[in-house]
């Protein structure tokens, strides 16, 4: 298509339900009526953002998508020779079932006394082995991506969020967005120890409207903002403590640009200073709000296969409903949503 919509992406973190993002990304790349025009992510969203910039620059759409079925694939089977493999358990989590995984369990509770630091001296990460094999980085630094990249990591000294560009990436960088500090040691870039971006942006938009030229910014929300039943359960306090954390930055920024929004609706843009954008998202709270946070830990194929299909589904449905309005408006109401 010769004048496709642009869009940019902002992918947020959530571990393996990140293959929920990865299938929003396989439906948009094999849609040729769609230009995606800046990716900012966070944690698993900053994997999926890293492996789709490679793949679009080294050979286009096929290659994006050819690149992302094989990092979930390689992620999965990593898990199954290690010491996270998947139970059946873990596919069944749900908030109707609260008994949590026994790896998870575990985990839980030997995390309560034992830093990484005891469990894992040498800081070992297999997922970084992992985004090796699918990107090259020094490529990536060397000739630039193709579209504009942001990942997002929280410094663990300043509290401040660490915006990575691909000029400055790196599997350390990309390690850093996604380091959860009660599973791994902080990543070390440059001097700076980092820590999971969600802390400070799950992920952020200012990237993208700073730094590129497009209004449009799709969303790809894996962890939900509305619940059904009210937690009454210690596992279900924790999960929804969890949701919460993981959201709050997304929401102070919705907020941010809600504001910004109505000053410009009323006429006052500061000069052109100011920037109206359409925000739009792709969700699956109803299903994921269903399943536990140890279900973020469960590599197994079956489980990611289905979570790219729904990741797909929700995208052909987003696009059945608001394609008409990319470029134009936003077709998600930010105040009933976010405020």
């Amino acid at each position: 298509m010769s004048n496709p919509l642009r869009i940019n992406l902002a992918l947020q973190g959530g571990g393996a339900h990140g293959a929920f993002t990865w299938g929003v990304l396989d439906r948009l790349l094999e849609d040729d009526g769609i230009e995606i025009a800046g990716l900012c992510g966070t944690s698993a969203g900053a994997m999926n953002a890293a492996v789709t910039a490679y793949g679009l620059t080294i050979g286009g759409r096929l290659e994006a998508r050819m690149l992302l079925e094989r990092f979930w694939r390689a992620i999965s089977d990593a898990a199954k020779q290690g010491p996270l493999q998947p139970t059946m358990l873990d596919k069944m989590v749900s908030r109707g079932n609260m008994d949590y995984s026994p790896i998870f369990q575990m985990f839980d509770a030997v995390s309560r006394v034992m830093s990484p630091y005891q469990l894992n001296p040498t800081g070992a990460n297999p997922l970084k082995d992992t985004l090796n094999q699918v990107v090259d980085f020094a490529r990536m630094r060397s000739g630039g991506s193709k579209v504009p990249l942001f990942i997002c990591a929280t410094n663990v000294m300043t509290g401040r969020l660490k915006v990575f560009d691909a000029h400055d990436i790196s599997a350390e960088a990309v390690m850093a967005s996604a380091c959860l500090p009660f599973m791994f040691q902080a990543v070390e870039v440059d001097g700076e120890h980092y820590w999971d971006g969600g802390y400070m942006g799950n992920p952020p938009i200012f990237p993208l409207i700073y730094h590129t030229d497009v209004q449009d910014v799709l969303i790809v929300q894996i962890n939900p903002i509305h619940i059904k039943e009210l937690p009454t359960s210690a596992t279900a306090i924790a999960d929804r403590v969890n949701t919460l954390s993981w959201n709050s930055s997304l929401m102070r920024e919705m907020r941010a640009i809600h504001f910004v929004s109505s000053i410009i609706d009323r006429g006052f843009d500061d000069g052109g200073k100011l920037k109206k954008i359409h925000v739009h998202t792709v969700d699956a709270e109803e299903e994921m709000s269903g399943y536990s946070v140890s279900s973020k830990l469960n590599a197994d194929w079956e489980w990611l296969s289905w979570l790219r299909k729904l990741g797909r589904d929700k995208t052909e449905a987003f696009l059945t409903e608001h394609r008409s309005k990319i470029g134009k408006e936003s077709s998600t109401d930010i105040g009933a949503k976010f405020l």
